[in-house]
C-alpha cells in the first residue's frame, strides 16, 4: 500500500523494508501468543507440562528424554498423539548439499534474500513467494505441475498466476528441478526441465515448499501397534481412534486438511466423545482455508470440478471483482467470486473468492452452507452499502447452468 500511495492521492516517497525490524515484530507476536498458552498449561488444575521427546514403549507407556536431561517412564488409558509435520525435502539431487530454507527456517532471516527461488507453486510457496517480492527481493517460483495450485479449479490457478507475474514473479510450471548445486560465490544453481527446454537458475536463497512429512517416524509407533500410512500419517478412523484401543491421533500428524482450525475441531470431536458422552466424527465436515497472498483465496466446499464429478446438475455463479463497488473504491478489483450450486435444491455446494477479504467473503458462503440456505436467500438480502457483502446478491444473481 505504501508503494501505491500515489494511486490513491498520497505522496510516500521511497519505501524501504528493514527485514530485521519485520521478524523482530513476527517474533514478539509468536511469542505471546506461545508464552500464553504455556502460562495456560502451566497454571491449570491437574495439568503437567513435560519439555522432551516421546516415544511408545508399548501401547500404553511412554519414555521421555527429558530436555533437561535424563527420563521418566509415563503410562495411560489414553494418549493423543498430536506431533504434527515438517517440511518435505524433495530428492532432488544435490540438494541435500545446498543450504534450503522451511518455512520456519526463513522466518528467521534479517537479511533480504537478493534472489529467492521457490521449490514448490502451493500455499506456502505463494504466501512467502509473493511476500518477499513485495519486500524487494527477486523471486521465481517452480511447480513440477501444469499449474499452481493443483488441487484449485484452473481458472482460479490461472487467476492467482497472473496475480504472482503482475507482481514481478518468475513462474515456471510443468518444471522439473534436475540437480541442485552451489557455486564458489555462495549462489545456489538449479538445473531445471522444462517443456520449452533445459534452463538453469541462479539464486541466493532456496525455499522448499514441497509438501510435508508427519512427525511419526522417531514415536517407535510399532512398539505401541499403531500403524500408519505409506507416507507416515497415523491411521485413524472418523472418531480419530487408531487401531489401539486408548491411543488417538490429532491434527497434522493424521493426514488430511493441515490447518490450524482443522487440528482444533479434531479436539472437539475428541472433547465431545471422550467427556461429554458424544458421537462426533470428522466425516463429512467442512473445510474453509485461506491462503494468504494478496488479494487473499478463500475456499471451502466442492470445486466445480469435483461438482462436475459428482454426477450432480450444477449451476455455477461468477464475478469479477472489478464489478464489486467496495473493490473499485479502495482500488483492488483483482480477482473474481466463484460459487457451485446445487440445481435441484439450490443449496450452495462450494465456493472461491480470490479478491479483497476473500477469505470473510467466503466465510459468509459458509454459514450460508451451514443452515442450508439456499442461494436465492442471498440474492434477495438487503446487504449495507458499500460493503463488500453486497456483492452476493450481484454474485447470485443469475447463476448459469454448468456445460459439460
Amino acid at each position: 500500500l505504501a508503494r501505491r500511495g500515489a494511486d490513491y492521492g498520497v505522496r510516500t516517497g521511497a519505501v524501504d523494508v528493514d527485514l530485521a525490524s519485520v521478524m523482530q515484530r513476527k517474533n514478539a507476536i509468536v511469542s505471546r501468543f506461545r508464552d500464553d498458552v504455556q502460562k495456560t498449561l502451566e497454571g491449570a488444575d491437574k495439568v503437567e507440562l513435560i519439555a522432551g521427546h516421546a516415544a511408545f514403549e508399548g501401547p500404553h507407556a511412554l519414555t521421555v528424554q527429558l530436555n533437561a536431561g535424563g527420563s521418566r517412564r509415563l503410562a495411560a488409558d489414553a494418549i493423543f498423539i498430536n506431533t504434527g509435520t515438517r517440511a518435505a525435502i524433495p530428492p532432488i539431487p544435490g540438494l541435500d548439499r545446498v543450504p534450503v530454507l522451511d518455512a520456519s527456517s526463513i522466518q528467521e532471516l534479517d537479511t533480504l534474500p537478493r534472489h529467492l527461488l521457490v521449490i514448490g507453486g502451493s500455499y506456502i510457496g505463494l504466501e512467502f513467494g509473493q511476500m518477499f517480492r513485495r519486500f524487494g527481493s527477486r523471486v521465481s517460483i517452480i511447480q513440477k505441475g501444469p499449474q499452481l495450485m493443483g488441487r484449485e479449479d484452473a481458472d482460479v490457478a490461472n487467476a492467482v498466476h497472473d496475480l504472482m507475474v503482475e507482481d514481478g514473479i518468475d513462474v515456471h510450471l510443468d518444471a522439473e528441478v534436475l540437480n541442485a548445486s552451489r557455486q564458489d560465490d555462495g549462489d545456489v544453481v538449479l538445473e531445471l526441465r522444462l517443456p520449452a527446454g533445459p534452463l538453469r537458475l541462479h539464486g541466493s536463497h532456496v525455499l522448499v515448499a514441497a509438501g510435508r512429512t508427519p512427525n511419526s517416524d522417531d514415536l517407535n509407533l510399532a512398539a505401541a501397534g499403531v500403524e500408519t500410512d505409506e507416507a507416515g500419517y497415523v491411521k485413524v478412523n472418523a472418531r480419530l481412534e487408531t487401531g489401539v484401543p486408548g491411543v488417538y491421533a490429532l491434527g497434522d500428524v493424521k493426514g488430511g486438511p493441515a490447518f490450524t482450525h482443522i487440528a482444533y475441531d479434531d479436539y472437539r470431536v475428541l472433547k465431545a466423545n471422550l467427556l461429554e458422552g458424544g458421537q462426533a466424527t470428522i466425516s463429512g465436515r467442512p473445510v474453509p482455508y485461506a491462503v494468504f497472498i494478496d488479494p487473499q483465496l478463500g475456499r471451502i466446499g466442492l470445486t466445480e470440478q469435483q461438482a462436475r464429478e459428482s454426477g450432480r446438475r450444477i449451476l455455477v455463479a461468477r464475478l469479477p471483482m472489478r464489478h464489486v463497488a467496495r473493490a473499485l473504491e479502495v482500488d483492488e478489483p483483482r480477482g473474481f467470486m466463484k460459487a457451485v450450486v446445487d440445481a435441484e435444491s439450490g443449496h450452495i455446494l462450494g465456493c472461491a473468492v480470490l479478491g479483497l477479504e476473500g477469505g470473510e467473503l467466503m466465510s459468509m458462503l459458509q454459514l450460508a452452507m451451514m443452515g442450508g440456505m439456499p442461494y436465492s436467500r442471498l440474492r434477495d438480502a438487503i446487504f449495507a452499502h458499500p460493503t463488500l457483502a453486497e456483492s452476493l446478491n450481484t454474485l447470485f444473481a443469475a447463476p448459469e447452468a454448468a456445460a459439460g
